[in-house]
């Protein structure tokens, strides 16, 4: 056997392990996400990424701190070496690490970040910790994150009647803040949070409960 067929194929789909340290609180939220969606905090926190480097808002967030250039799909965004770099805005700040494993591919995941890292003129890391918490404080992402899971473990019968639920509440509600499906299920869980280990299970009793009433 010659030496190249020794040597160890790379998977296409290879994975690095990232541990950015983020703010307690943020820590906090995504472990609360892997918990009431039941999936694994790593997984979780690789969906962020992607989801925040998919997002235009979230760059156009994160653009108002790039030291350096940065291309997203069409648009081209322009760095400023004289902005505050982000890593003098971590300090004195409560940290925890987190961990999660992003494919590190060619355009992948945390080639994508590494790119961003030079753009905002810091660690990948420090990048990862950046992007995360400006995904996480999109609304959306919750949201639709949220919405996936309800529909993989709710029945279509009991999925309509949480969102006639939820229209009832909107068209109900004085005040101006319009109630989405996240809000809702992070209400169910803190009210269900001894009881049902998924929430799935848990938006069920809460609507059994609603039903039982009638």
């Amino acid at each position: 056997m010659s030496v190249e067929e020794k040597k160890r194929k790379v998977r296409c789909d290879k994975k690095r392990d990232v541990k950015p340290t983020i703010p307690i609180h943020l820590k906090e939220c995504i472990y609360r996400l892997s918990y009431i969606t039941n999936t694994p905090v790593k997984d979780v926190t690789e969906s962020i990424c992607i989801s925040g480097l998919k997002s235009p808002k979230v760059m156009d967030y994160l653009s108002h701190y790039f030291r350096r250039g940065f291309s997203f799909e069409n648009t081209v965004y322009m760095g400023d070496m004289s902005r505050t770099p982000i890593r003098k805005m971590y300090v004195n700040i409560d940290k925890e690490r987190i961990s999660t494993r992003l494919k590190d591919g060619h355009g992948d995941t945390y080639d994508v970040i590494k790119r961003l890292a030079y753009a905002l003129d810091c660690t990948p890391t420090l990048a990862t910790a950046f992007l995360i918490e400006a995904s996480i404080k999109n609304t959306e992402f919750v949201n639709d994150y949220v919405k996936a899971h309800l529909e993989e473990e709710l029945d279509k019968g009991r999925l309509k009647e949480l969102k006639e639920v939820l229209k009832y509440i909107n068209r109900n509600n004085p005040y101006k803040e319009e109630v989405s499906l996240s809000h809702l299920v992070f209400y169910i869980m803190e009210e269900l949070r001894h009881g049902a280990n998924t929430i799935g299970t848990s938006v069920q009793n809460w609507l059994d409960k609603i039903r039982d009433k009638d």
